[in-house]
């Protein structure tokens, strides 16, 4: 079992990601002792930051560490995906976002999406069959794409998390570092291409 300390974590985000989506993982993983990295597509950041949508108004500015395009995923152990309704709208029109998300998953690695996030998962065609929550407003995309929509704080089904809220972000982050330590998921579906 890989201690968190020694797990290395991608976030994915780009401009409009809900601020406490990204800062409570980020911080909760960092002070597990994880090393923690922020991508975004250099497109469309700012030159070294994202911008944060911090429940009704535009929030704080973070710190990217790295272009999408430099993100080789076998150097990670995890990828988190924010949610809000703008971050994962723009991540699911670039296709290395896509293409990272699935070399995750086809790694057995740790994928773990909230709120609208899972609209990544669905664009990667990792929901059908596989249980799992998202924010209310999406409910019907998750059922419509195959997925078992649960009514729960967090949901991991062989490695792919998925939470509800900012109000679930403790628990989702805990299963997080539960996941990661657990090691790879082996003998998952393939990813739909």
């Amino acid at each position: 079992m890989p201690d968190i300390k020694q797990a290395k974590i991608l976030i994915m985000a780009t401009d409009g990601f809900e601020q406490s989506e990204l800062l409570v993982p980020q911080k909760t993983l960092k002070d597990a002792g994880a090393t923690v990295v922020v991508a975004s597509p250099k497109s469309r950041m700012k030159p070294d930051s994202i911008r944060g949508w911090d429940m009704k108004d535009w929030g704080q500015n973070v710190k990217v560490d790295k272009d999408l395009e430099d993100i080789n995923p076998a150097e990670f152990d995890a990828i988190v995906m924010p949610g809000g309704q703008i971050n994962p709208d723009k991540l699911r029109v670039e296709p290395k976002a896509i293409e990272i998300i699935r070399a995750f998953y086809s790694d057995g690695k740790v994928v773990a999406a909230v709120c609208h996030a899972p609209w990544l998962l669905i664009e990667a065609g990792l929901i059908k069959g596989r249980n799992c929550t998202s924010y209310h407003s999406i409910k019907t995309d998750v059922i419509n794409a195959g997925g078992k929509w649960q009514d729960e704080k967090v949901v991991s089904d062989q490695g792919v998390i998925t939470s509800r809220n900012p109000g679930d972000l403790d628990a989702f982050s805990a299963k997080i570092i539960e996941e990661v330590q657990e090691g790879r998921h082996t003998g998952r579906r393939a990813a739909a291409e």
